[in-house]
């Protein structure tokens, strides 16, 4: 590894590029103008050399997934995001679905005896689904399986939830985390530049907004991811943008897990003139999120809206975590043309995906701590001796 980031260091002319890839092999942080010099000029073996240096610095070949599924109570939403294909307008309500708690808890129980660490909630802004609603539905789940770890609601829910219950953020937070709230998604974040904000999502919980409501859970123990829409009308610089306030926030906090880029799919949406970005380009954001974002440990793809050969891909590019097992749960990128419209994988399918590439396979919590290591597993040795059992 040593080697090979001396000889990029070595072989690269450009002097700007040069001084970017000592400062990795220093483990130094880069600055936000290095950053956009990333983005104008570095190219996808540079970046990504760069990228996977970082990646296997910090956690070697180790690839974490999680099992987990998904819930989203509803579609129906109160605002209009012109890159969103999933929502429908509350005026709209009957072209969408709304999950009762008895519908949800019924979803919780189908996964009773089976080994799933992880429930995923989050679905559209509907004005009924409101603090006391949740808290109701969290308060079920958590009495029927205590231990399973609830990571639910955007900032863009919440800061709704809260708004409508005359609540201030610390306030609802504390109910809400009380009620059995483990863990916040990073979604909601799209990106945080005002003046493209304003134009793709203007009705939603601003970029200061989504940042103090994570900054509240993380204050209160709780931990979260973040997020960033890419590939649509934003510059570099907004990009960069975007992760120097999530980077201020992680030297603040300390209280994101992991960082989650993703790709705008332009189908069946307001934004459907907007090209989507190429794969290429995709690696180069993971990289040059990996190399910008030093302070965040772990970098995810999101296998159901890369698909799965360009999730295997990104494991080359920064990127240390494929999400999880999903189960056939979620529409919120299969809706929006994203490459898998049926997102399933098994345990068995995902460490295999894992291990084409020569990584190691490790099923985490949603915390990351280890609940196994798969690089010596043999399913057919393991079912065999469940049938015996």
């Amino acid at each position: 590894m040593k080697a090979s980031i001396d000889t990029l260091i070595n072989t690269t002319s450009d002097l700007s590029l040069k001084t970017i890839a000592q400062k990795v092999k220093n483990n130094e942080r880069i600055t936000d103008a290095e950053g956009i010099t990333l983005f104008e000029k570095g190219s996808l073996p540079f970046v990504g050399a760069l990228a996977n240096f970082i990646r296997e610095r910090l956690h070697g070949d180790t690839t974490y997934f999680n099992r987990n599924f998904h819930i989203e109570p509803t579609n129906v939403c109160v605002f209009s995001c012109k890159f969103c294909s999933y929502s429908k307008l509350y005026a709209h309500k009957e072209e969408g679905w709304e999950l009762s708690i008895d519908q949800m808890l019924d979803i919780v129980k189908s996964y009773d005896n089976k080994p799933i660490t992880e429930v995923h909630i989050v679905g559209g802004v509907h004005p009924k689904m409101n603090m006391e609603y949740f808290i109701e539905l969290m308060q079920k789940i958590k009495a029927h399986r205590p231990s399973l770890h609830v990571k639910a609601f955007t900032a863009v829910e919440l800061d709704y939830m809260f708004r409508k219950a005359k609540l201030s953020i610390e306030e609802g937070m504390k109910q809400l985390h009380a009620a059995g709230l483990d863990s916040l998604p990073g979604g909601g974040a799209e990106i945080f530049a005002p003046a493209i904000r304003e134009q793709i999502a203007a009705d939603k919980v601003n970029a200061d907004g989504w940042l103090k409501i994570h900054e509240t859970a993380h204050n209160l123990g709780m931990h979260s991811n973040a997020t960033m829409l890419y590939g649509h009308i934003e510059k570099y610089e907004d990009r960069i943008d975007h992760m120097k306030r999530l980077r201020e926030l992680q030297d603040k906090t300390h209280g994101f897990n992991t960082f989650i880029p993703l790709k705008f799919r332009n189908h069946d949406n307001e934004m459907s003139y907007v090209a989507e970005s190429t794969i290429t380009e995709d690696m180069r954001l993971y990289s040059i999120a990996r190399i910008y974002l030093d302070n965040f440990p772990h970098l995810k793809a999101y296998w159901p809206m890369l698909g799965r050969e360009n999730a295997q891909m990104s494991l080359s590019f920064g990127v240390n975590d494929i999400d999880g097992t999903i189960d056939d749960s979620t529409k919120i990128y299969s809706m929006a043309g994203s490459e898998e419209q049926t997102p399933a994988m098994s345990t068995e399918e995902l460490v295999t995906l894992i291990k084409q590439v020569k990584r190691r396979p490790v099923e985490r919590d949603t915390l990351y701590n280890i609940v196994k290591d798969y690089s010596n597993v043999d399913f057919a040795t393991e079912a065999v001796e469940s049938l015996q059992n």
